[in-house]
């Protein structure tokens, strides 16, 4: 029984947020040609929020009001509408392939510029609600990154840049890429309360952003606002840890009742309860899915100068990071003896402290070297392999595939959520502006990833369907209303962008020709408009096709 009810709440949990927010957008889109029809004196005989069955119908005057089966999009049913309707002469007035064609090309630009307005809209309340972006606050660096080389250090955060004041990491980032090969200077706070300016110079990188004309920015290697969480590795059943029944991937959830998230809380923690003269350390853990059951390991705190990290390890703790929580089937870790729970600490005689590390060293394995010779804690006891990394294919920031060498591994790591802030605005002169503004950058956006599907820049396989927009919209629904908003508009969106595609059958097919019956002086002939009708039917039932084949791919992936 409790099987079931998961699986209703699951299923409400994707449907109730994705039928909110397709019924909004469907129903606005439907709305705009609804009020313009009306404002021109058409006379609109079905207003329907869905296709197919009609689940709940009422009239009103002249027009049907009805929500249908298939929600998945919407229709207004206008009087002659239809193509060779014979409408009696004292009808036509209402009828709409009897209006001007500049009043038909105001209904059908209706329904896309409605969504354009909404997104508009929506933006402007998320302005004024305020929406919690990352802030520029550095996550954990490598010492091996030019970023730590140059004096940044996790938990500092960057005031200016170039003596440019920086909120947000998105604001930060485009600095820093806009100055390629340049001495660039920072304004830090550190994590202490103490500023410092650190000045360091950027190298050219190729731009992830596949939205951007840029094809090279510039670039800090390192530098990034990402945090390890507190899931802990335990490599030795002996240990205090693995007495306790800790495993590895457990969390650590608290030290002597102070929580903690991040792996560098931890160990400040631990070194404030030092300072503090604290005699032990209560250490709380919980499985990774469990959030209820406690486990609490007792630390005694030695008065020896220890660090931190020194303390966790004589109790059998360390970070998770190269601890291998699954080993891939038929893969090069797989055929070399490589476990489950196993922890790398070398690679060919070098030492390995970070799993970034390790899989930078994979990747630029040659095949003329042999065998990579790793050395791997196992059950408190170290053992020796040999493997040779394999050809592999992943998906690179575009949704493209590449090869790339790879053991067959993943990390048992697991990551902290980012710090964030609050970005509002109290004044609605400045949240309409900022709603503008947003709109035409996403809009932008929009179209720039239609050119770069065309350039084969950006991956077929990023088209999503039914499904991935249900995904979205669930996920945005639980993290709160700005971020369920900000999907919308962006949906929003992409329906005014798709809408105008020169397609028949979409709006923007129709206003393609009703322009050229503006140019020349007559409509296109009924032969030629059926054809197109029937191209297009058959265009947007191959790409709906297409993109739930990628949906159902991407839930079995």
């Amino acid at each position: 029984m409790e099987l079931i009810i998961g699986y209703v709440h699951q299923g409400l949990q994707f449907i109730i947020p994705l039928v909110i927010l397709l019924g909004l957008l469907i129903f606005v889109h439907e709305m705009g040609h609804f009020l313009v029809a009306k404002y021109f004196g058409v006379r609109v005989e079905v207003f329907s929020l869905g296709f197919g069955k009609k689940l709940f119908k009422t009239r009103r005057g002249d027009t049907e009001y009805a929500i249908s089966a298939i929600p998945f999009g919407g229709y207004v049913k206008m009087f002659g509408d239809e193509l060779g309707t014979e409408i009696p002469d004292e009808e036509k007035g209402f009828a709409f392939n009897h209006k001007p064609v500049g009043q038909r090309i105001w209904i059908v630009l209706a329904g896309p510029l409605m969504n354009f307005f909404f997104a508009i809209l929506l933006f402007m309340i998320i302005a004024l609600v305020g929406e919690d972006l990352v802030g520029t606050t550095v996550g954990d660096l490598s010492p091996n990154s030019p970023a730590y080389s140059a004096g940044f250090r996790p938990g500092d955060r960057i005031r200016s840049v170039n003596g440019v004041a920086v909120q947000t990491w998105e604001e930060l980032t485009g600095l820093i890429q806009s100055n390629k090969n340049s001495i660039i200077s920072f304004d830090v706070q550190s994590a202490s309360g103490e500023t410092k300016k650190i000045e360091t110079t950027t190298i050219a990188s190729e731009n992830k952003n596949v939205l951007s004309d840029d094809l090279l920015v510039g670039e800090v290697p390192g530098l990034n606002f990402t945090f390890r969480a507190t899931a802990v590795g335990v490599s030795d059943p002996n240990s205090a840890a693995g007495k306790a029944g800790i495993k590895t991937g457990y969390l650590v959830k608290g030290v002597n009742g102070r929580p903690v998230e991040k792996w560098i809380d931890l160990l400040r923690t631990i070194e404030s309860e030092q300072a503090n003269k604290a005699a032990t350390l209560s250490v709380d853990f919980v499985a990774k899915d469990d959030d209820k059951s406690v486990t609490t390991l007792a630390i005694p705190l030695i008065r020896d100068g220890r660090t931190a990290k020194a303390i966790l390890q004589s109790a059998g703790i360390e970070p998770s990071d190269l601890y291998i929580s699954k080993v891939v089937e038929k893969s090069a870790a797989e055929k070399s003896g490589l476990q489950e729970n196993d922890r790398v600490f070398s690679i060919n005689g070098t030492d390995i402290d970070y799993w970034e590390d390790l899989v930078l060293k994979v990747q630029k394995y040659s095949p003329e070297q042999g065998p990579l010779k790793l050395k791997v804690f196992r059950s408190g006891k170290v053992v020796e392999v040999e493997i040779r990394p394999e050809i592999t294919t992943q998906q690179d920031h575009a949704g493209k595939d590449k090869n790339v060498y790879a053991l067959g591994i993943m990390t048992s790591m697991s990551m902290a959520p980012p710090q964030t802030i609050l970005v509002k605005t109290t004044n609605p002169f400045k949240a309409v502006v900022v709603g503008f503004q947003k709109t035409v950058h996403w809009t932008k956006a929009t179209v720039l990833s239609f050119l770069r599907l065309i350039q084969n820049r950006v991956s077929a396989k990023s088209i999503g369907g039914p499904i991935m927009i249900g995904q979205l919209a669930s996920k945005t629904f639980q993290i709160g209303l700005s971020a369920f908003l900000k999907i919308m508009a962006i949906i929003s969106i992409n329906l005014f962008v798709l809408n105008l595609l020169p397609i028949p059958i979409l709006d923007g097919g129709h206003l393609l020709f009703y322009v050229i019956e503006g140019l020349r002086g007559a409509p296109l002939s009924m032969k030629k408009l059926e054809i197109a009708q029937q191209i297009g039917l058959v265009l947007l039932m191959g790409l709906m096709v297409f993109a739930l084949f990628n949906d159902i791919t991407r839930l079995f992936q």
